[in-house]
């Protein structure tokens, strides 16, 4: 089990693609919009002065459309993120990474099933309850059996799941061999990659934006800092 997810960290490295650099006024798309995200979510850190010269500086180029990439596409139809070349060198990538993770999961299962299907392989030295059952004896129909002997198909599974410290220790947290990073990354694609979605129009990204700066409400951390600090000596 070591060794596949030492092979299949290694496999996913040299398959995976080398992202291209981004141009200037894409980054600047990108940038403006987190910047405005930021001084939404931080906005009780700055004065109340400073906020509102910072709200009326980013809502209105928002919705002038100051920081878009391609001006000139503005209130036209998003294209097809089939056509774009960055969405299919993205899809690629994470073909080739579900390909990396589950080719060898399948073999070994396959190779479990076929020779260690209904076999016990250890008895665990501590008392379990009941509810450990169907959790340790995977493939083993008898109820009669001890809650603390474990199969070999849940063997497998216990292992999968709990070498990630090991895989960590060995390759570092940034590896293709974890099973929960690999899962989390496939459920939220590319989320600390980039803000805009392949087919997603940055210009509504922006009103919507411009509509969250203006209506939120700004409250200062530091209004009547001096009264409150005296309180509490007083």
């Amino acid at each position: 089990m070591i060794l596949t997810g030492v092979l299949r960290h290694y496999a996913t490295v040299l398959l995976a693609t080398t992202p291209k650099k981004q141009t200037l006024p894409a980054l600047r798309e990108q940038r403006s919009l987190l910047r405005g995200i930021n001084l939404r979510s931080n906005c009780s850190a700055v004065s109340p002065s400073a906020f509102a010269r910072r709200k009326d500086y980013l809502v209105s180029a928002y919705k002038e459309g100051t920081f878009l990439k391609e001006p000139e596409n503005r209130g036209k139809p998003a294209g097809n993120p089939m056509t774009d070349p960055a969405a299919m060198e993205g899809m690629m990538g994470m073909m080739k990474g579900n390909m990396a993770m589950m080719i060898p999961q399948t073999l070994i299962m396959s190779w479990i099933n076929a020779f260690f299907a209904g076999f016990v392989i250890m008895k665990l030295p501590f008392p379990l309850t009941i509810r450990f059952k169907s959790m340790l004896q995977s493939g083993i129909a008898t109820r009669d059996l001890d809650v603390r002997w474990v199969s070999s198909l849940s063997w497998y599974f216990l292992n999968l799941f709990g070498l990630q410290s090991v895989f960590i220790f060995i390759l570092g947290n940034d590896n293709a061999a974890n099973q929960m990073a690999q899962q989390m990354s496939q459920m939220n694609p590319g989320a600390t990659t980039q803000l805009f979605q392949p087919g997603q129009d940055p210009d509504k990204a922006f009103m919507n934006e411009a509509e969250n700066l203006e209506v939120v409400e700004h409250e200062y951390i530091l209004k009547g800092v001096e009264e409150r600090l005296l309180a509490t000596i007083s």
